[in-house]
């Protein structure tokens, strides 16, 4: 079996950036913060947590992830607060990064119930809460490797009943998705994917459908879509990525493109302030 999130990782990564270390006391209110997410890990509690209509009280060590931005509150002892450590997350691409999209708006796990993370956390708390050099940019790769450690928690637990993690989760269709990840230029049809799979046509179809809430070739298309929109915030011209992603020739690149977004790529190149040359 492939490695489900060598692909995603390497093609759309996530940086960190700490912001806070340290207790917070009474009320803490966390706007939305452009396309940026944030992951908080309580070292030590209790906190009550709030965002829309949700309201949560963690009394354990645990982690809060917010993929995408979502305004939040923290509320805690006035006088003792709660221990924490704080990281704005950016996903390569923003809100359409694959990754993101495909989790949740908000998840909470206990900090004990991410698998191999415990000497991750204790280096991670010791940084944070000293004044030594270089811990900022220390304490921003931890977080980073931390994130990993939750999405392959995330995976191997089954806890996520659809999309694309969900896909990467189950036994057989997860082979199907590494090798459209892997080798996206390569013509997949539906026997081959099946056949990647170990299943038979109808029923790869049917569980792929159930599963990710589209098609094998509709994912297809979004996974290579993706690949283009970063080729292009990287200034890459377009006739260069064409065929390393699957398309035949620019202007099938290009209609795949505009009936994906709905704008041709130059477009959407000028509607995301990206610079470069078609």
């Amino acid at each position: 079996m492939g490695d489900r999130l060598a692909a995603l990782i390497e093609r759309f990564p996530v940086t960190a950036q700490v912001f806070h270390a340290g207790a917070l006391c009474g009320i803490n209110a966390l706007d939305a913060d452009g396309d940026a997410g944030q992951l908080h890990l309580v070292r030590q509690g209790p906190l009550e947590v709030v965002h829309g209509h949700h309201r949560q009280v963690v009394d354990q060590p645990s982690l809060l992830l917010y993929p995408r931005p979502l305004a939040h509150r923290f509320i805690s002892d006035s006088e003792r607060g709660a221990d924490m450590a704080c990281a704005n997350l950016r996903f390569e691409g923003g809100l359409s990064n694959p990754i993101s999209s495909a989790l949740p708006e908000f998840i909470c796990l206990p900090l004990a119930s991410v698998a191999g993370a415990e000497p991750v956390l204790t280096l991670l708390f010791e940084e944070a809460f000293e004044s030594r050099c270089g811990r900022h940019a220390l304490v921003n790769r931890l977080f980073e490797v931390l994130m990993i450690q939750i999405l392959r928690q995330l995976m191997e637990s089954g806890e996520l009943r659809s999309g694309m993690l969900a896909g990467l989760s189950h036994p057989r269709l997860r082979n199907a998705l590494i090798a459209m990840h892997e080798a996206p230029a390569q013509d997949w049809g539906l026997d081959r994917l099946a056949s990647v799979a170990g299943m038979s046509r109808s029923v790869f179809a049917a569980q792929f459908r159930d599963t990710l809430g589209l098609t094998s070739g509709q994912y297809l298309q979004g996974w290579r879509v993706s690949l283009v929109q970063q080729a292009l915030r990287r200034g890459r011209q377009l006739k260069m990525v064409a065929t390393e992603v699957g398309f035949g020739s620019e202007a099938a690149l290009s209609r795949a493109f505009k009936a994906h977004c709905g704008v041709s790529p130059r477009e959407w190149r000028r509607r995301t302030g990206q610079s470069g040359s078609t």
